[in-house]
């Protein structure tokens, strides 16, 4: 286990180092102060177990990451009731979710996320993979990340072909086009609210086995009042997050919520009612 982590957190290091050395990322005038939740109430994945050691995998990755690009600094926390409050939050600039179940944070805590700090022009919301797995019942967390886990029939050992919408965007530049492949657990979604977000990435469902009648998102972005908020369903395997082409990705989720670079974040359910035409003719065939 020591060696495996070891491997991990070298391969992580290789692709955050070359990446910010193949890269124009300039940091910002003020690095911004990044809170990462990786706390489980529920299933606890991989990338977040820490197994004994200081960090887990996803915490390392973001750790590098903040470091090589110089554009913040992060916080990793697993204890939401110490650290989810009124007067931490306003320490932090962004705060990432990778994270289960109902997180011990109190009401009045919450309150003050949804309807102060996210609402200000320069906070945001990161979310991983399991991000759409938590207060799945609480109707303010599940309307910011924009939906709710409803099962995943694509596991973690399934290679997925992704369609790229807007190939373009900050956040999606890294995946090099139109389409391409990964090897990670892909969630679908219940409380899913194409009207309030605009999605990058998608299933090609023609391409995807099982092959479902329905549109599966993979990514998107939404404004929250003048706060921004990113989700990337992608992340459950640790390998994840060594891949080059994810780490990019989300750094430019992550300078997009900062501010760095822009690009719209227009809610596009058309394009969600075209993909759930293709996926219903694909899974017919």
């Amino acid at each position: 286990m020591k060696l495996h982590r070891l491997i991990f957190c070298v391969a992580t290091l290789a692709v955050v180092a070359a990446w910010s050395v193949s890269s124009d990322v300039s940091a910002a005038d003020r690095k911004a102060k990044v809170l990462f939740v990786s706390q489980s109430a529920g299933f606890r994945h991989g990338s977040v177990n820490r197994g004994g050691k200081e960090l887990a995998p996803a915490e390392i990755a973001m750790t590098q990451l903040g470091q090589q690009t110089g554009l913040f600094d992060v916080h990793c926390t697993q204890d939401c009731a110490a650290d989810f409050t009124k007067e931490n939050l306003q320490k932090y600039d962004m705060v990432m979710f990778y994270t289960t179940g109902k997180l011990p944070i109190a009401e009045a805590d919450l309150d003050y996320f949804f309807q102060e700090w996210l609402t200000q022009k320069g906070h945001g919301v990161v979310g991983f993979h399991s991000a759409t797995d938590t207060f799945k019942d609480y109707k303010p967390y599940w309307d910011m990340i924009g939906g709710s886990f409803d099962g995943h029939p694509w596991g973690s050992g399934t290679t997925v072909t992704v369609s790229v919408h807007e190939p373009n965007h900050p956040a999606m530049k890294a995946f090099g086009g139109s389409e391409f492949q990964i090897k990670d657990e892909i969630y679908q979604y219940k409380n899913w609210q194409p009207e309030k977000v605009r999605v990058l990435m998608s299933l090609d469902m023609s391409k995807c086995k099982p092959s479902k009648p329905y549109h599966v998102p993979l990514a998107w972005v939404k404004d929250y009042g003048k706060g921004r908020m990113f989700y990337t369903n992608l992340g459950h395997n640790e390998g994840t997050w060594t891949d080059k082409r994810f780490i990019e990705s989300v750094t430019g989720g992550i300078r997009w919520v900062m501010g760095l670079e822009e690009a719209d974040a227009t809610p596009n359910p058309e394009l969600s009612a075209k993909e759930n035409e293709k996926a219903k003719a694909a899974a017919s065939k």
